[in-house]
């Protein structure tokens, strides 16, 4: 019995071998398939990001863009009649709803800074007219520091018969920003927005005040037919 044990284990041995050699060939052809394909993925991004034509230079920067935000002092605009903080006194306002922004730059290269800002502007009860031109500044610092350089622009805004409020996207392109030395990034510095206000105008927005763009035609309205 023992004679024939051995060559009996030896067999059962070789069998249960034979599926697992099988098994690690096909392992092994996998795992060639697999590395032959990420080798092939790289190659191929690599030669997208080697195209000089690529639509998005900004995926190349050296280091990550500035920040761009708004002021938050400076984010609303509200005209008051006669300095008077009431609904029914309100003129013309404005409110700066979003900002995208991109930017792109690469070795010794300035930073080159494009934005969308979406307004949101409306008349009171005190306007006068339906149109008026809103001036905002954007303006680039040093991150938390001092202000670099500041620009203001002029957006002016008719609205439609009938309507207090419009929405109006204005593009701003090509805000260079020099750098000292190639190791500065876009995070040293801050792209800032905000309408060009009155103090009183700050410290109405630095409080925490605000009234609905249409806040004043209904309190008006209202007030006209409790007098009926």
């Amino acid at each position: 019995m023992r004679r024939f044990l051995i060559p009996a284990i030896a067999l059962a041995v070789a069998a249960t071998s034979v599926p697992h050699l099988a098994l690690a060939q096909g392992r092994d052809r996998g795992d060639d398939q697999r590395q032959e394909e990420a080798a092939a993925k790289k190659r191929k991004q690599k030669e997208e990001w080697s195209d000089v034509q690529a639509p998005l230079p900004q995926l190349r920067n050296a280091g990550p863009c500035p920040f761009v935000k708004v002021l938050y002092d400076a984010a609303r605009y509200t005209e008051f009649k006669e300095g008077r903080e009431a609904s029914a006194n309100v003129g013309y306002t404005g409110e700066v709803q979003g900002i995208s922004a991109t930017c792109s730059y690469k070795d010794a290269e300035p930073i080159d800074v494009a934005m969308q800002v979406l307004f949101e502007l409306g008349k009171g009860p005190q306007a006068e007219g339906r149109t008026k031109s809103y001036r905002y500044w954007v303006a680039v610092t040093q991150r938390n520091q001092s202000v670099i350089t500041k620009q203001f622009f002029d957006l002016p805004v008719t609205f439609p018969e009938g309507q207090d409020r419009v929405y109006i996207t204005d593009k701003i392109n090509h805000i260079i920003i020099p750098r000292a030395a190639m190791t500065t990034s876009g995070a040293n510095f801050e792209v800032l927005i905000g309408f060009d206000v009155t103090p009183q105008m700050a410290a109405f927005n630095r409080d925490g005040k605000r009234f609905r763009v249409n806040v004043g035609a209904v309190a008006a309205a209202g007030d006209a037919a409790a007098r009926q």
